[in-house]
């Protein structure tokens, strides 16, 4: 065993948030039953890099249960909590990551983990994936494929299978039906305004909150805020996602024009330049940003910090910053990923469903990794599926199934 993290010292406050997402993930507990048994990994050495938090813990520690070696680093600066991933090394694993890193940190920590010639690559965001394919290339032979739990990390996988640079087959975890209709939706729609809620204490409802982006992330910040009584606009950028945006009644326009209006502001596009300068120079005096894509681009933070003419700490994870004109806007998290930069990420009973299309879909590629062809893979139904009838059968629920008639009268020519 080895690691690099703050302070072993804080294992027992880790274990205690561990054990209460255990409590709250049936999914995961019966499949770290089976993995026990079945020992699926065993003798495989797993990389792994999300957001380091008492959830992402309980994944490896499911995957380690089914014998894999496990490497684990977060995949945000802001998001590890340090008395998690001293849980996860008293337990046994190896850890390399630590609240708040710089830049240097942050790499080394991933080349720490890269370092161990794993096989199977969990990625969040696709940092493991870039550096493999960059600065240590040296690694990619031990590769059997991977898993990408978010849709930002999917856009970078997509660039490079286009471009022919993709080594080796990475399952698109997030695309699962049983992922992003959840945890994109639900998950993100709560967590985002436990972050904000928790951070600013204030009233959301009679405000205006602006949501840039209307895919499943969005449509979940913009329902929660909805539901919190807060007027919602949306911006966009393709026209059909803004005519259901309409359709679910809520307002459509540009960013600048709602800059001038809003007081929260949501980015959740997973493209840079979302909130610009100009935008927030028209901004009210107070307005509140923050963002909930995976990577700090969304905000144009570099640009604001150059042109403010004062900065300084509010209050924890708020920053103020004095434009020209004399206003102050506030930025959380420093324009991290709001749910975790400052909250505890989505609620267990979403991660179990998300977590569990990783687990098994790590396992689908031990068992078939050498046979793909295809660089970009598809989640396959039957592990969608297996996750759904699973999560019912644990809320007590049943469904319908179709009759040998009915399975004619669908599936055959003839009628």
């Amino acid at each position: 065993m080895s690691y690099e993290i703050r302070d072993i010292n804080l294992a027992e406050s880790g274990e205690h948030k561990i054990d209460w997402v255990r409590k709250n993930c049936p999914l995961l507990r019966s499949l770290e039953d089976d993995f026990s048994k079945e020992q699926p990994f065993a003798g495989i050495r797993i990389a792994l890099s999300i957001h380091l938090e008492a959830k992402t813990a309980y994944l490896c520690k499911v995957l380690a249960a089914g014998g894999a070696e496990m490497y684990i680093t977060g995949s945000n600066p802001l998001s590890t909590q340090d008395d998690v991933a001293a849980a996860l090394v008293k337990a046994g694993l190896n850890v390399f990551a630590w609240y708040n890193s710089t830049e240097e940190e942050y790499n080394r920590h991933i080349t720490k983990v890269l370092e161990n010639n794993c096989n199977i690559i969990i990625d969040d965001g696709g940092d493991l994936v870039n550096m493999l394919h960059t600065t240590m290339r040296d690694r990619l032979s031990y590769v059997i494929g991977g898993c990408e739990e978010t849709t930002t990390g999917i856009i970078r996988l997509a660039a490079m299978a286009k471009e022919e640079k993709l080594e080796f087959p990475m399952v698109m975890v997030n695309d699962a039906d049983c992922k992003h209709l959840f945890d994109n939706r639900y998950g993100t729609g709560q967590s985002v305004w436990d972050g904000i809620n928790r951070t600013t204490n204030l009233i959301v409802a009679g405000k205006i909150a602006v949501v840039a982006g209307y895919g499943w992330c969005g449509k979940g910040v913009a329902m929660r805020a909805k539901a919190l009584g807060a007027r919602v606009i949306i911006t966009e950028i393709d026209p059909i996602k803004a005519i259901e945006a309409v359709m679910d009644g809520f307002d459509v326009m540009p960013m600048h024009e709602a800059a001038k209006v809003g007081d929260f502001f949501i980015t959740v596009t997973g493209c840079a330049g979302v909130i610009t300068c100009d935008d927030m120079n028209v901004m009210k005096d107070g307005a509140i940003l923050c963002n909930a894509g995976h990577f700090d681009v969304e905000i144009d933070m570099a640009g604001l910090r150059k042109m403010c003419t004062a900065s300084y700490e509010q209050r924890n994870n708020i920053m103020g910053y004095t434009l020209e004109n004399g206003k102050n806007i506030y930025v959380l998290g420093e324009g991290r990923l709001v749910n975790l930069a400052c909250g505890d990420g989505h609620p267990a009973e979403i991660m179990d469903m998300s977590f569990a299309i990783q687990a098994l879909s790590a396992r689908y590629l031990v068992q078939h990794g050498k046979e793909l062809t295809e660089k970009l893979i598809v989640v396959p139904k039957e592990v969608d599926n297996e996750v759904a009838a699973r999560k019912l059968n644990f809320l007590g629920k049943q469904i319908d199934h179709l009759t040998p008639e009915q399975e004619k009268y669908l599936y055959s020519s003839t009628i």
